[in-house]
């Protein structure tokens, strides 16, 4: 016949579990005894039910009786989801600072004055700068040559004769180049615009980092 696990009330459990333990004696950090809660009551037992596996408990050792943890109910799925964004946001948040203390140190090891520092964005904007006037100039070069061929395709309609399918091609492909053309000088303009920010945000990081720590007493 199976017999069923015993089953008490928590108050008897914990005034008998020593005298058990020394009956079965049972060795240190040995069997668990376990207490929850059912129908409004506190019940311990020597072993779990089912029902209570994800419920919080209270695990007791059944030498002395005394409390050797507590376990807390298991998460909802919801609530495991909202743990896992959690923990997701701060590694990111890590990595970020990390990031920004390497690039502090980068930034002081490599520049000894601001004025090091200025030189360094001036040639970046000098760079941008170039860049920009060949893209426009580029483009400009290709806004000529496209309407070179839409020409040759308008009088070749006015004549009632057909687009050559290569001059078509041609116009599709000076077209499609003429968008990427402006879509990259779109960029670059847009580089250019935000460096002088990033230069200010540089240079006050910089001084900050550069500024004499002051010791107590008013030696630095």
């Amino acid at each position: 016949m199976k017999q069923n696990p015993i089953r008490l009330t928590g108050a008897v459990l914990l005034a008998l579990a020593p005298l058990l333990a020394s009956a079965q004696g049972a060795p240190a950090g040995g069997k668990k005894l376990y207490c929850w809660n059912e129908n409004g009551r506190r019940v311990c037992g020597d072993s779990l039910p089912a029902t209570e596996v994800n419920r919080a408990r209270t695990e007791i050792s059944a030498k002395s009786g005394l409390a050797t943890g507590q376990v807390e109910r298991a998460l909802t799925p919801e609530e495991r989801a909202a743990a896992a964004a959690q923990a997701e946001a701060e590694r990111q948040k890590a990595a970020a600072a990390e990031v920004l203390a390497r690039r502090d140190y980068a930034m002081v090891e490599s520049y000894a004055t601001e004025g090091d520092l200025r030189r360094a964005f001036e040639e970046r904007i000098l760079l941008l700068d170039e860049t920009v006037k060949s893209s426009q100039l580029g483009i400009s070069g290709l806004r000529q040559s496209l309407m070179s061929l839409l020409r040759q395709a308008g009088e070749a309609e006015l004549a009632a004769k057909p687009v050559k399918p290569t001059l078509a091609d041609n116009i599709r492909l000076q077209h499609a180049e003429l968008m990427r053309q402006q879509g990259l000088l779109a960029q670059q303009q847009k580089d250019r615009s935000e460096i002088e920010g990033e230069f200010n945000m540089a240079l006050e990081r910089y001084r900050a980092l550069k500024k004499p720590v002051v010791a107590p007493g008013g030696n630095s």
